[in-house]
């Protein structure tokens, strides 16, 4: 198969994945929009260059040059990834820290995450999946605290209880209660 069209069919499902998400929560101008820098020349020749199917076509690109430059085209891009979000503390010392996102981004990055184990674990995702995911690299993450203390609720909620019960709580409670 042509690598182009690979890496086109398995983003476009990402998307639709996270569209149907982010609608099911009432998220409806984020799951239209979800990662359409994608199609952008910048990450789509990359990403059509190193698509393997199974993984992102980021970690292959960084494997081969040290780099990956769709990826930091990308996280500049999107809000619903915590990398957007790093930025310099006016406290103290002025580390480098993840600053707090707005609960709508939040959201997003949980169903993101969701839609990316479906799309490259297949048959094998399970509602566990995004958490074991998140958990094998948290540890380098720079993420303000609340930002994750509810990204891991809201993943270790969707393992024990499954979408239909997160998905219901994030629209009644999680998005209601959001300023």
């Amino acid at each position: 198969m042509n690598k182009a069209w690979g890496h086109f069919k398995t983003i476009t499902h990402h998307r639709h994945l996270v569209r149907k998400y982010c609608f099911a929560v009432g998220l409806y101008w984020q799951g239209l929009t979800h990662d359409l820098s994608k199609y952008s020349p910048t990450e789509f020749s990359v990403g059509a260059r190193y698509f393997q199917g199974d993984r992102s076509p980021n970690n292959a690109e960084r494997e081969a040059t040290g780099v990956s430059t769709a990826w930091l085209h990308h996280k500049g891009r999107n809000k619903h990834h915590f990398e957007y979000w790093i930025d310099y503390s006016l406290e103290g010392d002025h580390r480098i820290c993840g600053m707090k996102m707005p609960v709508k981004y939040v959201v997003e990055m949980f169903m993101d995450r969701i839609a990316a184990c479906k799309t490259y674990q297949k048959d094998k995702y399970t509602d566990k999946s995004p958490l074991e995911y998140y958990e094998k690299g948290k540890a380098h993450y720079l993420m303000h605290p609340e930002t994750e203390a509810l990204l891991t609720e809201l993943l270790t909620m969707l393992s024990e209880h499954g979408e239909e019960y997160t998905f219901s709580y994030i629209r009644r409670i999680i998005l209601h209660n959001a300023k």
